[in-house]
Formats: C-alpha cells, structure tokens, sequence
C-alpha cells in the first residue's frame, strides 16, 4: 500500500488493457472459474468499479474512446483517429510528460488503426500476435517446438506461421509485452519528470492458444487438436459447438487469462520495487468483453445487442493515498480519458462525452454521469443508466444510415482480403461533426448499399429492455415497462444531446 493516507493526485500513470477480459471471470468482480491472483493482488490494493461499462465497439473504437475520449460509434465504424481530433498523447507532448506505448496490439499498426501511436514519445510493438502479419515462412527450426497442427483452422491465418517461432513461453506476444512493460518502468521510472505508460495487451483475445502448464489447466482430458479460435455466432446460429467442445474453448480462454495474469505480476513487481505507488495511479481495464456461450449460447462478438457479458466490464484503478474498496459509479470508456486529463492537467480541443472519476476515486465530488450509451456502429444502440438498459434496434431495413470520416479506412481481416470498406460516392458531402469546424465527408447508405464489415454481422433480434435494478443479472426482457418507463424518449433524449446523425434517430424510429 501506500505510505499516504491521504489521496494524492498522481505524477505518473500506467494503464494495462487486457483486450476482451470478461469481468465476471475474474477474481476482483468474484469469478472463481479461473485463477487470476495478480489482478486479485492489485484489485487488494485498489477501487474496483462495478457498473463501469463499454461505450464504442469493438477493438479500435473503444480504444478511440480511451485515447481520444470521444464516443464515435454512432458516426462511423471501425476507424483511425481523425484530422479534426487528437490523442490525448499530444496533448501530453506539449505538457511535457513523457508517454510510451507497450503493445502486441496488431490493429493499432492496420488499415483502420493509423495515429494511435505516432504521438507517444516512443513505442514497442511486439509482434506475432492473431493475424500480425510479421513472418512469411515458418521457422525452419521449428520441429520439436510447440506449434499447432494445421488442422486447428479452417482458415489459414498469420499466427498459424508466428506460432512456429514460440518456442517457450516467453516467446509468446503477451509474456513478452508485460516483460518489455516491466523493463521499461524499471530503466525510466525515476528518470523523468511525469509519465504516461499504456500497456496495450492484446490477451486474453483469441487465439486461446497457450502453452503447457497453461494449456491443460482447465481441461486436461481434451484429445485432438485444441480449438484455439471460437466462433462468432448468436445462439441460435450454424457454428454453436456442442457442448463438450464449447467447454474445451471456455477453457481454453481461462487458460489464456491465467497466462497474462501471471506474466502481469510482472509489472506489479516493478511497481513494488520500486515504490511507485506513493505517486502513480495505476488503471487496469479493458475494451469489451467476450460471449463465451453466454445467453443460451452466443460465441465471439457477433451481431446480438451488447449484454451486460459484453458491455459490463472491468475498471480497477489503484490511486496513491486512497483505501481499497468498491464503487458503483456509473462509467464509462470515455470517462478514463477524462480523468487522465484531469490528472496531467491538460484540454482536449474537440468534443469529448467522458465526465472524470477523479472526485469518485479521492472522495472530492460525484461523478455528474446519470446515463451512457454503447453499440457498435450499425447495430442496436443501447442505453444504460443504474435501472435500466435499453437496446434498440433499427425499426425497418437498418437504413439510413451514414459514415462520418476523412480517413476512409476499415479493419483488414487478412483471412478474408476481399472485404473491404465501400468507397464514398457522389452521394457524399461535407458535414461538421458536433463542436468541430472541420469539414468530414458524409457518406449516406440506403437500402440497396452495402455497408461495412461489423454493420453486417448477424440479424435483428428485436429490442431488449432490462430493469437492471430489479433483475441485477438482467435476464428478463420488459418490453411490457418501455413505454410506461419512458425509455424510448430517454434513449431520444441522449442522443439529441449528443448531436447524433438525424439517420440515427430514423433507423431507430425515434424521430
């Protein structure tokens, strides 16, 4: 702990993002299933906060909503940061703190993922991780090492050739991004004024492919080729695995969250060691979950609305002179760009929607957030306040709709290099975004135009409405209570207030 007894506002902060960390699996929220003793180790020392929830989905808008601190799903899909906005690592630059990225991230250096980075003082990005698209043979010296039969995909992906150069487990991206973490508070901390350390952490994303003792943890009487990849599917789809088979990936992520829970006390150690706790706020969080048969058995991220398996997730902070406990403040993604700026003292000049956690965490003021909105772009738009949440979906053919950007980019899926983002049209015009004098390109899309990738993902389902104060685990749909709990005109409320796109309001019949 500590020496301090009284909150002090941090000279330094590190923030570790597990990518797709389920909250419910892990020890601080009260998960059991797998063993997480590193984050229990700082959860001990720490505000762990039970109704923080996602904002943008998935991997790169929530990390613009963290970088940048502004919500963007309801302008446009997966994308890189715009000429009209700026990471906060810019702002950090003209204030004089150093900043450094650790990351085995892959999107962050693809199409759709551009100037993320390019304004930290300096970055490592370890390599090999899912489709990274780092070797081009396998390692000739690979036999006797522990790469996967072929037979494991049905799809050739990149890390099938990474994966022959993993000889031990400390070959493997994460172990190696918390090594190349803790290495580099151990040769800096001390050595500047103020800094900033984002360990972007790629696991526990799939593949859930790790090595012994790791891989048999949680099933060790498994035969065959494991199944590293999971499919995305709602519960109803064609891909849902029998039941023996979904345990053994169940298990198989566990395995993956024991991993980088152990190589994460890694960086804990340092922190130790160091003394860092008496002046740097350490932040652990996530972008989104993961279904992992949840719902009557919905895998990966597929086209269903955003449950609380996905959209409620983890933020566990430790704050230098604060005593460890729970808070149920409502927050979210956004919020931790806010309260980062509120520490270093420095202004966004575009829009952003976070309120920060500072005055929650030190005991100085409530947080002034009473609702949020999360989704991905292009399907259902949630609403969520301490009662409620409110998943709305399009009422007709989820058109119109309209794509914001200056920087016409989209996820690549190397797998699968045909799918690629529509180009704008002569249907475009020029537009601001809300609080932004800069011209963006407004891209419409009608009935008969294809949309980008996550926009196609799955059917319509219907909307869900859960009383989250009386159904805490948010397991019966009340449609009967949306008119009477005015949550149609509370979701049209928040959104005016945002200054959504108007296509936002009709595809979601709320005009």
């Amino acid at each position: 702990m500590s020496d301090s007894t009284v909150p002090v506002m941090p000279r330094n902060v590190v923030v570790v993002l597990l990518d797709s960390l389920n909250r419910h699996l892990i020890g601080p929220y009260g998960g059991e299933e797998f063993a997480t003793p590193n984050l229990d180790r700082f959860a001990a020392r720490s505000t762990v906060f039970t109704n923080h929830h996602t904002g943008s989905l998935p991997c790169m808008p929530a990390r613009h909503d963290i970088l940048c601190g502004a919500i963007d799903f309801l302008w446009r899909p997966w994308g890189s940061i715009e000429v009209w906005e700026d990471a906060i690592t810019y702002a950090l630059r003209g204030a004089g703190v150093v900043t450094q990225l650790v990351t085995d991230h892959p999107h962050l250096f693809e199409a759709g993922g551009e100037n993320y980075h390019t304004d930290f003082s300096a970055w490592e990005y370890v390599r090999g991780h899912e489709d990274d698209p780092w070797k081009t043979r396998l390692d000739p010296s690979w036999f006797g090492s522990p790469a996967l039969p072929a037979a494991s995909a049905p799809i050739h992906r990149g890390y099938d050739t990474s994966r022959t150069y993993f000889k031990e487990e400390g070959d493997f991206p994460g172990p190696r991004t918390m090594v190349e973490a803790a290495r580099w508070l151990r040769d800096n901390a001390g050595h500047h004024d103020r800094f900033f350390l984002f360990v972007d952490e790629f696991d526990p994303h799939e593949p859930f492919d790790t090595p012994e003792p790791w891989a048999s943890m949680y099933d060790d009487d498994w035969s065959g080729p494991r199944v590293i990849w999971p499919p995305y599917t709602a519960a109803d789809g064609p891909n849902v695995p029998d039941e023996r088979t979904g345990r053994h990936i169940r298990a198989n992520y566990g395995a993956k969250v024991s991993m980088i829970d152990h190589w994460f006390g890694r960086v804990l150690d340092v922190l130790d060691d160091k003394k860092l706790w008496e002046d740097t706020a350490v932040f652990v969080l996530t972008d989104h979950g993961h279904y992992l048969g949840d719902r009557g058995g919905i895998w990966g991220k597929p086209g269903v609305p955003i449950y609380r398996e996905m959209g409620q997730i983890p933020l566990v902070v430790a704050w230098p002179g604060v005593t460890p406990g729970l808070n149920d403040v409502l927050s979210t993604s956004v919020d931790v760009h806010a309260t980062l700026r509120e520490i270093f003292d420095v202004t966004a000049e575009h829009r952003t929607h976070g309120h920060s956690l500072v005055g929650e965490i030190t005991g100085g003021a409530p947080s002034s957030r009473d609702h949020l909105l999360t989704g991905i772009w292009g399907r259902e738009v949630v609403y969520v306040d301490r009662e409620r949440r409110y998943a709305r979906t399009p009422v007709t053919s989820n058109r119109p709709l309209s794509m914001f950007s200056n920087r016409w980019s989209t996820m690549p899926i190397h797998a699968y290099p045909q799918i690629r983002l529509p180009r704008p049209d002569d249907r475009a015009y020029l537009d601001h975004m809300p609080g932004s004098s800069v011209p963006v390109i407004r891209q419409p899309f009608d009935d008969n135009d294809p949309v980008p990738f996550w926009a196609r993902m799955g059917s319509f389902t219907g909307d869900v409405y859960f009383r989250r104060d009386d159904d805490p685990n948010e397991e019966v749909n009340r449609l009967d209570l949306v008119r009477a709990d005015g949550a149609d005109e509370a979701l049209r409320e928040a959104l005016v207030a945002m200054e959504a796109p108007t296509e936002q309001l009709v595809r979601l019949g709320l005009t």
